[in-house]
Order: C-alpha cells, then sequence, then structure tokens
C-alpha cells in the first residue's frame, strides 16, 4: 500500500472504508512528515496537531460521513474555518477566527473530510510572499498566492488542498510540480472566502492526481459529477496567445512538445490565432483587480493602512485612482469577450497553452509571474494545470488546458487522456526533492 502520507485521497478514503488504514494513522504520518519538513517548507500558517489527531479519532469512531471520509486538508488561509483562525496572511487579523466555516470548507466536512489546519497564503491572495519556499528547492518561489497550498500538497503533508484563483492556482501547482484546477467561475460558493477581485475570483483545488480532483468536486457540487469515462479528444487548439513572447525556453519547450506529443497520439491539433484586440484584455484585467481590490480592501486601508504591506498598497492606491468609467470600460471588454470566446476556439475541444513564464524563479521575494492564467481567469473559463515537464534546472513546468464555460467535466476528460499520452517524465537529477 506504501506510506499513508503518500497515497492519493481517492485511495486514503478507500483505505479506511476497508479497514486497511485509520484515519488516525493517515493524520498521524502527515504529521510526521510535516514535523520533519515544516522548518524547511513553511506550508502551514494554523497546524494544531492533537487537534488533528482528536478529529481523526472522532471519524474512526463515526460511520462513513462521505466520500472524501478520512481524508487530510490544507485550506488557504483566507478561506474562513469556524475552529481555527483565519488571519490572511496580514498581522491586521492576527488571532482573527470567524464565526462559520466557508461554504466549500462545511461541504468538505460534511463529505467526510479532515480539515488539517491553514495553508499559508500571500498578503490577501495578493503579490506580497508569506514565508512558504518550493519543497523541490528551497532557494525558490512555491508561486501564489495559494503557496502553502501547492507545498503542503507537493511535499506530502497533505492529500489536497484549497486555493483560490485571481491567477494564482495553476502558477504555485505548475511550481510545485502538482495538478491544479480552477473550475467554472461560479461552480465553488465563495461565502466565507476574503475576495481580491470579486468579479473573476473563483475557488480552486490542487493534488497530485486527476482523480482526486473529482473527488473533491464531487463534495462541492453534490449534484453534479466530473467522473466520467476516458475520453480521446478529436482536438486540441495551440493557444500562444499575445504572452508568448514572454514565455521562457523551458515553458515553449514543454507546450510545443506536449502539442507534438498529442498530435502523434491521435489528437487533431489547429493553432488558435487570437484577433489582435485579445491583447487588450491584459490592462483591461489589471485595471478591474486594483479597482475590485482596493475597495474590498476599504475597511483594512481606513483603518490599519500602516499594517498593510508597501506592495500591496500601491495596488490599492492605484485602484482608488481608477475612475468608474474606466473600470466600467474594462468591465465591458471582459463582458464582450466572455460572450465572444467560444467562437475562437472553432472545433476544438480544449486549448493547450502556457501556464508559467518557466520553473519557479529563484528568491522568496516574489512569487512569480502570473499573467499565463490570469486572462483565462478573467475570462471564467475552466483550466487545469499538468506537471508533464521539466526545466534545465530540474524542476517542473507545467502546461495548461483551458475547457469552455461550464464544460467543466469535458476539460477534465480530455485532461485525462492528456496525461496519459504525455504521462509524467523522469525528473532531471540535477535537483531532488527533499527526503
Amino acid at each position: 500500500m506504501g506510506v499513508p502520507r503518500e497515497l492519493s485521497a481517492t485511495a486514503m478514503t478507500d483505505a479506511v472504508m476497508r479497514g486497511d488504514l485509520t484515519c488516525e494513522s493517515i493524520v498521524q504520518d502527515c504529521l510526521d512528515r510535516i514535523a520533519e519538513r515544516e522548518a524547511t517548507v513553511g506550508a502551514w500558517a494554523f497546524l494544531e496537531p492533537e487537534r488533528a489527531l482528536e478529529a481523526a479519532r472522532a471519524l474512526d469512531r463515526s460511520p462513513r460521513r462521505g466520500p472524501l471520509h478520512g481524508v487530510p486538508i490544507g485550506v488557504k488561509d483566507i478561506i474562513d474555518t469556524a475552529d481555527m483562525p483565519t488571519e490572511m496572511g496580514s498581522p491586521i487579523y492576527k488571532g482573527y477566527r470567524p464565526r462559520a466555516d466557508a461554504a466549500c470548507v462545511a461541504l468538505l466536512r460534511t463529505a467526510g473530510a479532515l480539515i488539517l489546519g491553514k495553508t499559508v497564503t500571500a498578503e490577501f491572495a495578493g503579490s506580497f510572499p508569506g514565508k512558504t519556499a518550493n519543497p523541490l528547492d528551497p532557494s525558490r518561489t512555491p508561486g501564489g498566492s495559494s503557496s502553502g497550498s501547492a507545498a503542503a500538497v507537493a511535499d506530502y503533508m497533505v492529500a489536497a488542498a484549497l486555493g483560490t484563483q485571481t491567477g494564482s492556482v495553476l502558477r504555485p501547482a505548475s511550481f510545485c510540480g502538482v495538478f491544479g484546477f480552477k473550475p467554472s467561475f461560479g461552480r465553488y460558493n465563495r461565502a466565507g472566502v476574503k475576495q481580491a477581485a470579486e468579479s473573476f475570483d473563483t475557488i480552486g483545488l490542487i493534488t497530485r492526481n486527476l482523480d482526486d480532483i473529482r473527488l473533491l468536486d464531487s463534495a462541492l457540487v453534490p449534484n453534479d459529477t466530473l467522473a466520467s469515462p476516458l475520453a480521446k479528444p478529436s482536438v486540441i487548439g495551440l493557444c500562444r496567445t499575445h504572452l508568448w513572447p514572454r514565455a521562457e525556453e523551458s515553458t515553449t519547450i514543454a507546450v510545443e512538445d506536449a502539442a507534438r506529443r498529442l498530435g502523434a497520439g491521435g489528437a487533431a491539433l489547429r493553432d488558435i490565432n487570437l484577433p489582435p484586440e485579445f491583447a487588450d484584455l491584459t490592462p483591461a484585467r489589471e485595471c478591474i483587480s486594483n479597482y475590485e481590490r482596493a475597495r474590498g480592501l476599504a475597511y483594512e486601508w481606513h483603518n490599519h493602512e500602516a499594517l498593510i504591506s508597501p506592495r500591496l498598497r500601491q495596488s490599492i492606491e492605484k485602484g482608488f485612482a481608477i475612475s468608474w468609467d474606466q473600470y466600467r470600460s474594462a468591465m465591458d471588454l471582459a463582458v464582450k469577450w466572455r460572450r465572444d470566446i467560444g467562437d475562437c476556439f472553432g472545433d476544438c475541444d480544449v486549448l493547450l497553452g502556457a501556464c508559467v513564464p518557466g520553473e519557479a524563479p529563484q528568491g522568496l521575494d516574489d512569487t512569480g509571474d502570473p499573467k499565463f492564467q490570469e486572462l483565462w481567469t478573467l475570462l471564467h473559463l475552466p483550466t487545469v494545470t499538468l506537471p508533464t515537464h521539466w526545466g534545465r534546472n530540474g524542476l517542473p513546468v507545467g502546461i495548461q488546458l483551458v475547457g469552455r464555460l461550464r464544460s467543466d467535466a469535458a476539460l477534465l476528460d480530455v485532461a485525462d487522456w492528456v496525461w496519459n499520452t504525455l504521462g509524467p517524465t523522469d525528473r532531471p537529477a540535477k535537483a531532488a526533492m527533499g527526503a
């Protein structure tokens, strides 16, 4: 069966149901890993080992609660938890305890999940990073703002984790070599989540395989399912976008190699050339994000400005300088492209493109460039990153698949086929994961 913490969430809950493992033994193994590695990785904003073990013992005494029974999950620390602090990466909220779980947390608990602790977030899910390092190379960023979630999953501290994406589930998943899924906008209820840009923020999932994405989704959207037979895509669109010049060699190699091998595996490939005006979405997205973030943090700004990082202050100042007419114009452009983007797919099932500029950058002062994910998030489309390639420094470089709006199941069907066609490649020996 292997080490409990290295099992997938699906395998964990199956083992508990068979009586091969207890919830307590799984949680204890995860806590042992955290004790061994947390000083290096720094994935956790809040963790009480004895509390987690007590919760596991309670699950062992209870009948099966749902499809996630006994699965330890990390929760990004901008998502409310009634029994743990929600500090949002900010000293303003040090020790703050909400009275209720966020909707997504409540649904996971109802399905039997064990919330192990709160994972580190960048300040208010922005760009000012927390303490987390990349578990594959602690001298590099894990990405952000869902940094702790991605690092904890990648380092076998937890089976799966919740993140949020304004531009920041897929990026840390790619940098840490795991799977990241951002569903269609609105698929997961956001009640109890501190929002950054309310018009496109989306709760996302970070796991170590695609089956676990479906498993968590079954708890968050219990009247739907992403489980379906493996599908072979008829057409995949290679979509470089106007951002392609920002891609480093490792990303261009990954995307083009994936396209070549998928074509050899039976998929029809199309080059998708978006009209030049699509590039206008990049400044429009920045305008919308700054405008909404500034107003969403109005209380913090007017009451605790001194406790806000200089980086976030600059963003808030930009946001308050944006007029309603500028914001409305940017929103009009976003709405237009949300309406028109389906036509750009043509006969393609999904689009294939870059997820990140390249491998995780050196240093912990910056979480990396989010632009390759931001556009699709603005357009409300479902996206997934697969850890298919490695860069020259021995660090992962994920590819990104983009689906049509509310075609989340179809996207993951294609992702299954893509993953099985490309498969994980062996990691170069230049960098080795901590034991």
